[in-house]
Formats: structure tokens, C-alpha cells, sequence
């Protein structure tokens, strides 16, 4: 009975770990080759596993890049969330550590982001993006909005909206990714962060005055 169920844990192992080589082999893809032109055989050569264990964990190309998808969206959920919670409970650090969460290595990385604009261009990936990540974007929003309405209050800020803060660091974040993903070799992180730094001290200027910009 040991036996049997330590064969049963050995096998949910190998399949967890084939299904994550696949995942990181078609983000690699993507990456090198865009979201239309990439195969299943593609996938397969990059994660150095045949064709058939390709369509027995996934079935077909568009659950494997589905799957793709909804894994760095919950990789990213757990990141945002995790800084939510950790943060100095204060709206404006709280929501400055959510804008250089964005411009880490592990989240703006251009293989990842790759998949990301992928799927926004595409119009035929369109409705799998929205399916996949839709509540977790409305749930980003309110988050920011949230911390935005915060500092306002606090900083009696007049003519200021929340919900136009929210959207312009929300667009500054995708122009940023953007120009990591098609300019990596001139994109730099410290440069991307002291725009964020000037667009914050720009609209709550006594929230981040302190902030030091390298």
C-alpha cells in the first residue's frame, strides 16, 4: 500500500514538473518566435520532451497557451498580493512598492512580458486574455484606485482623481514593459523608475518629495 501510493506521489511529481518544462518552454517560444507561429513540436524541442507528452498534458496548442497565460497571471497575483500585504501599511509606500514591483527582473522580464503583449495583440487571443485575467486586472485597479483615494484625502490634493491616477500608472507601467520587451538593450531600470518617481512627486508632490531619484 506504501508502495503504491509512493508511486502514485512520484508520478503527480513527474507530471508537475513536465507541465511546468512546457510552460517555460513556450514562454521561450513566444518569446523568440510570437504567438501564432510557434507548434506544438516547437514547444517540445525547447523543453527537450517528445511531441506526445505535449498532447498529453495539454491536448492541443491553444489549452497549452492558455495555460501559459493563466500561469504568469497567477505568478503575478501572488507577487502583487504579496507586496499588499508586506508593505508599510501606507497608502503612498504601499503603492510605490507596487510600482517598482513592476519594474523587478522577475516581472519585467522580457520573455514573460513577450506572452503578455502577445496576447493583448492578437485579436484572435483577445477573448482567452480576457477570460483568464480580467477579474485579476479589476481587482489591480481597485487596489491602486484605493491607495490613490487614500493619499488624496490624506494630502487634501484638489482637482486630483483617483481613478485618473490609477490609469495613468497603470499606462505608464505598460509603456514601460513595452519598452523593455522591443528596447532591451537601452532600457533601463532605474531610469524606468525614476519616471514613475516624477510622475507621482508631479501629482502628490508632498507625499514623494523625500523620494530620492539616482
Amino acid at each position: 500500500m506504501a508502495v503504491a501510493s509512493e508511486n502514485t506521489s512520484r508520478r503527480a511529481l513527474a507530471k508537475e514538473i513536465h507541465r511546468q518544462q512546457l510552460v517555460d518552454a513556450t514562454i521561450k517560444c513566444i518569446s523568440n518566435k510570437g504567438l501564432s507561429s510557434i507548434t506544438l513540436a516547437d514547444v517540445a524541442k525547447e523543453a527537450g520532451l517528445s511531441q506526445g507528452i505535449v498532447n498529453l498534458h495539454f491536448n492541443s496548442k491553444d489549452n497549452l497557451l492558455n495555460e501559459t497565460l493563466k500561469f504568469l497571471a497567477e505568478e503575478y497575483d501572488r507577487e502583487f498580493m504579496n507586496v499588499v500585504e508586506k508593505s508599510p501599511d501606507n497608502a503612498a509606500r504601499k503603492l510605490l512598492a507596487l510600482m517598482k514591483m513592476d519594474l523587478k527582473p522577475a516581472i519585467c522580464d522580457r520573455k514573460k512580458l513577450a506572452v503578455w503583449f502577445a496576447f493583448w495583440g492578437e485579436v484572435r487571443s483577445a477573448p482567452a486574455y480576457q477570460k483568464i485575467c480580467a477579474a485579476y486586472d479589476d481587482k489591480y485597479d481597485q487596489i491602486l484606485c484605493e491607495l490613490a483615494s487614500t493619499i488624496i484625502q490624506e494630502g487634501n490634493y484638489k482637482s486630483i482623481d483617483a481613478e485618473t491616477v490609477t490609469e495613468a500608472l497603470s499606462s505608464l507601467t505598460d509603456g514601460l514593459w513595452l519598452s523593455c520587451l522591443v528596447n532591451p538593450k537601452t532600457f533601463n531600470r532605474t531610469t524606468a523608475l525614476n519616471s514613475v518617481l516624477s510622475y507621482l512627486f508631479a501629482v502628490f508632490p508632498d507625499h514623494y518629495q523625500n523620494e530620492r531619484l539616482n
